[in-house]
């Protein structure tokens, strides 16, 4: 087996139904398999799949029990020589696959790469091309300098903005989006670390690719399109926000800050003083009341 393409779903129908569609016309000739796990949906997803692809796994979790736990169900079923990670809100191109996997075959020094992955507007998922949120790189894109400076190496280190998008090029961490890696890498580093309920799951996997002395490439010759939810930003007619998408903000927050601490503390705590990580996350905890 090529390739294992896992795709964790959850209440995402006609997305799952939009990038199935889209594996399945792959102009890729390799032999691969398609692991859907479902995290308790209630859209009746898991029936479309078995009427309109009958030849993919499924895996039903029994709850919403996070995107770290819910991928790794698949990761256990895999047995390709490549594993895919693919959001169920995103679309392939036709290409896409050979592209990316003819690349990993040629740079065997490769843990990780991903392919551009594009917004409906057709700019750069900036998750997508990221650096590791070092207290330094936090600070710099939540204070805004990032914003202002975003090509220099100084203050644009949370998204690698000084970096030329046209070309191949090493970056820190890719989005869970589109995630490719070799099933001998997780055998060597280990799964996903299930204490992530949601975000930061991806750039704790490939902080400890990278320290197993693995390359992460950014691979921008092909692409995927991503239709990132919005659902927290919905507004009544009236333009109010509903009280349905205020408790996803305030959610989607306590998630955010939730994971910025067992992340830091994981990789960082040591390496810093105490005052450095107080900082931090009472910084990130401000700004992520403020937006949300």
């Amino acid at each position: 087996m090529k390739l294992s393409i896992i795709i964790l779903n959850y209440n995402t129908k006609e997305h799952l139904k939009r990038c199935l569609q889209s594996i399945k016309q792959s102009k890729d000739k390799v032999k691969k398999e398609i692991i859907v796990v479902d995290n308790a949906s209630i859209d009746q997803s898991m029936a479309m799949v078995k009427k309109t692809f009958p030849k993919v796994s499924l895996i039903q979790s029994g709850g919403n029990i996070g995107y770290a736990a819910g991928n790794n169900l698949g990761l256990k079923k895999a047995r390709g020589k490549y594993i895919l990670l693919l959001n169920s809100d995103t679309k392939l191109l036709p290409n896409t696959l050979s592209q990316m996997l003819r690349f990993m075959d040629e740079h065997p020094d490769v843990g990780v790469s991903t392919c551009r992955v594009e917004l409906q507007n057709g700019k750069l998922d900036p998750a997508s091309h990221r650096g590791f949120p070092t207290p330094w790189h936090s600070l710099t894109y939540f204070s805004g300098l990032e914003r202002i400076f975003p090509s220099t190496k100084l203050f644009g280190g949370y998204h690698l903005g000084w970096k030329n998008l046209s070309q191949t090029h090493e970056i820190d961490t890719p989005a869970g989006a589109f995630y490719l890696t070799r099933k001998k890498v997780l055998n060597e580093v280990g799964l996903l670390d299930e204490r992530f309920f949601l975000y930061a799951e991806d750039i704790d996997l490939s902080l400890r690719i990278k320290q197993a002395g693995w390359k992460i490439m950014y691979v921008p010759s092909t692409k995927i399109i991503h239709y990132k939810k919005t659902s927290g930003r919905k507004k009544t007619e009236k333009g109010k926000v509903t009280k349905k998408a205020k408790k996803i903000r305030r959610q989607s927050t306590d998630y955010f800050f939730n994971t910025m601490k067992i992340f830091y503390d994981k990789h960082y705590k040591s390496q810093y003083p105490a005052l450095v990580r107080w900082s931090v996350l009472t910084g990130i905890w401000l700004i992520s009341k403020i937006r949300s």
